[in-house]
């Protein structure tokens, strides 16, 4: 037989094989498929020791799960595209608030722009006052708790960012509905004990540098110079034997805009104007790195860079001469790149994730939190639990089906089919790295049950009409066989699919496998099967 007949003729056992060989390449290549390339920035840092490249919850690797809504406001309000930024300047001025603290969005789906304010200390009726001041037609009933989508899913964007930079693996966001209109950010990380993942939300993650200097009547000012989103590249946090010092590496956008400035540009002519190139080289003491306070005195003339991350200052340093001595010449811009210096390891890894990730749109409002935790050790256990669970299943079920039929040309390919369609599951969790839970595991011993229970209405539909004499007979009996199982698959999928989309927590998780190991059965194993099945029972 040439090799093209060869295929035609066995193109569904061929189509299983390579799904299970895939499968099996996802589990257990080394560094998985889909390898980021994760650098591990500790020599002596110690890596779990897992044989595959399954990736766990919080059922079995223990973690922490933390529910919390957005802090914010939000009003539709009817003004005029370009009257955005007049709108925020007017409420930052009349409510006292940050620029991180407000922000007027324009939605395209449904041509509408909404004002928006972060401010837990802000009522809806001060929120409406300041709108008001602005020039826009509102009041207090028209202002809602809660943020938009568009915020929601910034936030999420954020903390999964945060997550991975911060070397979490099996972590992920997402947002859950509650009774009315209300929305809570769901953040679950292994491994992860409550207070980590509170302390790792809880920073909004603004950083800026803010250049602290004498003005022109020689009364010491802080003027912001950079802020986060104006950095191009950020690197991981580092240590400098010979300074003693924990640094983050960064280059500034350079890209210029319609006016030819560009952050990198600006800041070196702030550098510049402000003295930190000329008088102001080496001229800052107010930092005590043993002690770790800031003494900032009025009558002391300083020219210090302050790394300022939330409103708090966490580092303060001089401009350096080789910088210093760049900017002043002007070439600093082709090439801009510096060190954020901070005080510890910690600091600077912080830091780095912060950038890397983006600030936090909005706050979390944690006195509204839900949280729920699993320990390492009982994760561990319920790990163990599923595996016995799963060989008993298979065992059952081999021994079930024997002695049914009491024939291994039936009842061999049979289970190596079911435990095939498991295989091919679990190498595409792998593949796409899905953290399986507890609720997983009971859709895989689900795939398992309604997997065999096909294949033996295949067999039964086969075998029950008397002997299969030709390929003939054996196809026409397969098709009714194959198109009960397909009805059958098709009601399973609508019944599960509301639990697939819909956020229901660990059932979400159940009607995912579940669907996924249908499609599977009835798209590659079901027919394969029915190939197997005819070349034992006919004479071809």
């Amino acid at each position: 037989m040439n090799p093209i007949a060869f295929v035609k003729e066995y193109w569904r056992i061929l189509l299983l094989t390579l799904f299970v060989t895939a499968a099996l390449v996802a589990l257990f290549a080394p560094g998985g498929v889909m390898d980021d390339d994760t650098l591990v920035e500790d020599e002596n840092e110690t890596v779990e020791d897992n044989p595959t490249n399954l990736e766990y919850g919080l059922g079995l690797d223990g973690g922490t799960r933390i529910s919390a809504p957005p802090t914010g406001m939000t009003a539709d309000i009817d003004i005029e595209p370009g009257e955005e930024r007049e709108v925020e300047t007017t409420l930052y001025e009349e409510l006292g608030i940050d620029s991180s603290d407000g922000i007027v969005r324009y939605h395209e789906d449904d041509n509408r722009f909404t004002a928006e304010v972060f401010d837990g200390d802000v009522t809806p009726g001060e929120f409406a006052a300041a709108l008001q001041e602005a020039g826009v037609d509102v009041d207090e009933d028209d202002v809602n708790d809660g943020v938009t989508q568009q915020t929601r899913d910034e936030m999420i964007n954020t903390i999964d960012l945060r997550i991975n930079e911060a070397g979490l693996s099996g972590g992920n966001a997402y947002q859950e509905a509650t009774v009315g209109d209300g929305y809570y950010i769901v953040t679950e990380v292994p491994g992860m004990s409550p207070g980590e993942l509170r302390d790792l939300l809880t920073e909004r993650g603004d950083v800026q540098i803010v250049a602290y200097h004498p003005d022109e009547n020689g009364t010491q000012t802080n003027e912001t110079v950079l802020e986060g989103e104006e950095f191009d590249n950020v690197g991981s946090a580092s240590y400098d034997d010979r300074r003693d010092q924990n640094y983050v590496p960064v280059t500034v956008d350079n890209t210029e805009d319609e006016d030819g400035n560009s952050p990198a540009s600006e800041y070196q002519a702030a550098m510049n104007e402000y003295g930190f190139t000329s008088d102001g080289m080496g001229q800052c003491t107010i930092h005590d790195r043993e002690t770790g306070e800031f003494d900032f005195d009025p009558d002391n003339p300083q020219w210090c860079l302050l790394t300022v991350v939330d409103d708090e200052v966490v580092d303060a340093h001089s401009m350096s001469p080789d910088l210093g001595q760049s900017m002043a010449d002007g070439t600093w811009e082709n090439d801009p790149t510096f060190q954020m210096i901070v005080p510890t390891q910690q600091d600077a890894h912080q830091l780095s994730v912060n950038l890397q990730s983006g600030a936090l749109t909005a706050p979390l409002d944690f006195s509204s939190e839900q949280t729920y935790s699993l320990e390492p050790a009982l994760a561990d256990q319920f790990k163990f639990y599923s595996l016995i669970i799963g060989v008993l299943s298979v065992l059952t079920v081999s021994g079930m089906v024997y002695l049914r039929y009491s024939d291994p040309r039936v009842a061999a390919p049979m289970v190596l089919t079911a435990l095939a369609e498991v295989v091919i599951l679990l190498g595409f969790a792998a593949l796409i790295r899905m953290p399986l839970d507890l609720s997983h595991v009971a859709g895989f011993i689900a795939v398992v049950g309604t997997g065999v229970d096909d294949l033996i209405i295949i067999a039964d539909e086969v075998m029950d009409e008397g002997d299969v004499n030709s390929q003939r007979v054996f196809e026409s009996r397969f098709r009714k066989a194959f198109w009960v199982i397909g009805a059958a698959a098709a009601t399973t999928i609508i019944a599960l699919s509301p639990l697939a989309v819909l956020s229901l927590g660990d059932l979400r998780g159940f009607a995912i496998i579940t669907i996924l190991g249908v499609l599977i059965g009835v798209l590659i194993t079901r027919p394969a099967y029915g190939d197997i099945l005819q070349r034992l029972l006919t004479d071809k």
